[in-house]
Order: C-alpha cells, then sequence, then structure tokens
C-alpha cells in the first residue's frame, strides 16, 4: 500500500511493566489512572459554572424561565454566581425561615440580597 506508514507493533515491550501483575492489580491499576485523568474534570465542574447551567438549576428548582433569568442576573451583579443561585436561594430561605419560591419571587423584585452578600461573603456560608 503505498503511502500509508506502517505502525511498528511494539505491544509487547509497552506491556512489560504490566505482565506480571495479576487480574486483581490490574484493575486496580486502571482504576488509579481512571481517577487520575477523572480528577481534573470533577474539579473543573465543582470550581465553575455559568448562567445556563444556573438558570436550569432554578429551573428545578421551580422557578419558571423568565424568574430564573433576573435571579442569576442579581448574583452576577453581586458577584456570587460562583456560589451557585439555587444554593443563594436556598440559604437566604433558611436563613430568614421564609418559603423558598417566596424568597427567590422576592429576590427578583430586589429584597434580600443584602442578606445574600453578608452570608455568602461575610464567611457564614
Amino acid at each position: 500500500m503505498k503511502g500509508y506508514l506502517k505502525r511498528e507493533d511494539d505491544f509487547q515491550d509497552r506491556r512489560k511493566h504490566l505482565a506480571s501483575l495479576s487480574d486483581e492489580a490490574l484493575r486496580e491499576r486502571f482504576l488509579e489512572l481512571t481517577a487520575q485523568a477523572v480528577e481534573p474534570l470533577l474539579k473543573l465542574a465543582k470550581e465553575n459554572t455559568s448562567p445556563s447551567i444556573e438558570r436550569s438549576i432554578l429551573l428545578r428548582m421551580g422557578f419558571s424561565s423568565l424568574e430564573a433569568k433576573p435571579l442569576v442576573e442579581g448574583a452576577i451583579d453581586r458577584g456570587l454566581i460562583g456560589k451557585g443561585v439555587g444554593h443563594i436561594v436556598y440559604r437566604v430561605s433558611k436563613e430568614k425561615n421564609i418559603p423558598l419560591r417566596q424568597v427567590g419571587l422576592e429576590m427578583i423584585e430586589g429584597k434580600h440580597w443584602d442578606d445574600a452578600v453578608a452570608i455568602f461573603k461575610g464567611g457564614i456560608a
């Protein structure tokens, strides 16, 4: 076949360091390497969010898309989006002992944001 590179078969050489491992040891090695590969992805997911992710969470909490948008914008304006907008609404609800949905609707009206900032930037979180 003209124009194709032939790959050297080096499988036996590359597996020498694994040849003496039992099936259980190979399984453990596989799980260890998998954890190393997945860890950066988990860290990225835990430490980062986006407005669309936050709106999606609020939708699952029972808010409409029209309600979710100003909640996300309010969190962005106050530098709180990294805390999670659903988490913010939940924490304010618990701190104020007001139903979750009511707190969210009141936050849309501009209420409770000072409380949210105090909770999350004041070290209560």
